[in-house]
């Protein structure tokens, strides 16, 4: 059984920083790309980054590009998204997800077929 499971939300004020992880089992860690999307009441899912961890290739969306860092340690079967220069409009639940995939620069849901359950993060002004 696949399993991912995101920790490392919480609130933080503008500017501020949050780590979050991923925590991925019951899949070949390597085989597969970690991406990470996000969701704001009211608002479209959206996909903001990803890692093909067999060879640490990255995209990000632009809406993260240079504020955001994803990482992984195939050791640890964990993949991280730094945050940094978070903003109000960052508020949302994230999501980790999986699939036997490569990364692509359009992140789109359709290609990610494993999610977790989600961890909130919160950006005060």
């Amino acid at each position: 059984e696949v399993q991912l499971v995101e920790s490392g939300g919480g609130l933080v004020q503008a500017g501020g920083s949050l780590r979050l992880s991923c925590a991925a089992s019951g899949i070949i860690f390597e085989d597969y790309a970690i991406a990470w999307f996000r969701q704001a009441p009211g608002k479209e899912r959206e996909g903001i980054s990803c890692i093909s961890t067999f060879n640490g290739k990255t995209y990000y969306s632009d809406s993260v590009k240079g504020r955001f860092t994803v990482s992984s340690d195939n050791a640890k079967n964990t993949v991280y998204l730094q945050m940094n220069s978070l903003d109000p409009e960052d508020t949302a639940l994230y999501y980790c997800t999986a699939d036997h995939v490569l990364c692509r620069p359009r992140i789109t849901a359709d290609d990610y077929h494993f999610w977790g359950q989600g961890t909130q993060v919160t950006v005060s002004s």
